[in-house]
């Protein structure tokens, strides 16, 4: 065979073969040869002399051919057998105790693969973006959001105060008395801006939105204030575009009962509300109070108030039975006015059966009213045994 054919055979036979395969060929074609066979098969394949050599002593050896195909110890080393500290120095960098370590490289720098590997790269360590990757999933890490669950020091009566407020639920459901969980869910900036999530469109056809998320201050922002009611699995939800005051939260607590709680509970005499210890309903609030006073004298009820202890929002009903559903259903629309806004909270379901009324409220709510400590005094407010300042009960002037 000249060496022309031979390379062909060689060009033409090779790519189909694995490893092995390939090997045994070069050894068995270099013994048909005879002399000269290794170098000819060395010149034709492509291949090194060490490797025909070995071919050639496996052929020899007469041992059945291993299952693998690459023998034992042949090729590539492994980089993390190469550099053993690549591992442990990646580690380090990654480790979340890391993050305050004034010796890290990485303490203000997005831990990217790229960043890591320029990183390791200054450390003596070759390595690339890609390879970081893969060795990072191999020590069990993954791409991971922050995760809300820290609520900072506790109460030492936060576990107390749960109780309590689930023993007034009880009872007041148990009597057939409304019981409503109220809140402020986040401000929304109104106009053709980007909205988190998404949504089915058109291929290649998505929603044009600004590029700037800037507020208009002729438009204004979307203030939606929330009444659930826990028994009836009702949400009523009124957006205002003032202020987010006490004075709002009242409002539309008032609202909601005259043109649903009146007519679901026409035979109630109370009224629970459960509210964060924060906000426009929290409980350092006087405008707070004094505004339920005026409600309570309105609608001749008494109105309790329990607030959840201070750093517990999320355990608030109205977050994750109302506004959660309320945010899936608009991910990825754009908020482009109140009025839109009005129909996309009125127009949320869920399979376990939630409904939302919703509303525009265009009034004013002006900031800084000042409400005297005489003012609170003179309120019908009766402050519970067990911490007076979460739970209390505002009666009509009948009632006193």
């Amino acid at each position: 065979m000249t060496e022309a054919a031979l390379a062909g055979m060689f060009a033409t036979v090779m790519p189909l073969l694995d490893e092995r395969q390939r090997r045994l060929l070069a050894g068995a074609q270099a013994r048909a040869l005879g002399r000269g066979g290794i170098e000819a098969v060395v010149q034709a394949a492509g291949m090194s002399r060490t490797t025909v050599q070995k071919a050639l002593r496996e052929m020899d050896s007469g041992v059945e051919p291993p299952a693998r195909i690459r023998r034992p110890g042949a090729g590539r080393k492994r980089l993390t057998d190469k550099d053993p500290s690549l591992l442990s120095e990646l580690d380090a960098m990654v480790e979340p105790l890391a993050r305050g370590d004034p010796m890290c490289p990485l303490r203000w720098t997005s831990k990217s693969t790229g960043n890591l590997a320029d990183a390791l790269g200054n450390m003596g360590h070759q390595v690339s973006p890609d390879t970081v990757g893969r060795l990072l999933v191999g020590m069990e890490y993954s791409l991971q959001a922050t995760a809300k669950q820290r609520e900072g020091d506790q109460h030492p009566d936060r576990d107390a105060q749960f109780v309590y407020l689930s023993e007034r639920v009880g009872d007041h459901l148990r009597a057939g008395e409304p019981v409503i969980s109220v809140d402020t869910k986040k401000k929304e900036v109104v106009g053709q801006l980007a909205n988190k999530g998404r949504e089915y469109q058109p291929k290649g056809q998505p929603e044009r939105v600004d590029v700037h998320d800037f507020p208009d201050p002729a438009v204004g922002r979307a203030i939606p204030y929330g009444v659930f009611d826990v028994a009836a699995n009702e949400g009523f939800v009124v957006v205002g575009d003032d202020h987010d005051t006490a004075a709002f939260a009242v409002a539309t607590i008032g609202r909601w009962w005259d043109m649903v709680g009146a007519v679901a509970y026409p035979d109630a005499h109370r009224l629970l509300i459960t509210a964060d210890a924060g906000g426009s309903n929290g409980y350092r609030l006087r405008l707070w109070k004094l505004e339920l006073a005026h409600l309570a004298a309105r609608s001749g009820l008494e109105i309790t108030v329990c607030h959840f202890p201070p750093g517990t929002s999320k355990w608030n009903k109205i977050e994750h039975r109302l506004f959660s559903a309320i945010s899936m259903n608009w991910r990825g629309r754009p908020l482009v006015s109140h009025e839109v806004i009005v129909n996309l909270i009125g127009a949320t379901t869920t399979r376990s059966g939630l409904k939302v009324h919703a509303e525009r409220d265009s009034g004013s709510y002006p900031l800084g009213v000042k409400i005297t400590k005489a003012q609170i005094d003179a309120l019908p407010l009766t402050r519970h045994e067990f911490h007076g300042d979460w739970n209390y009960t505002l009666r009509p002037p009948d009632e006193e």
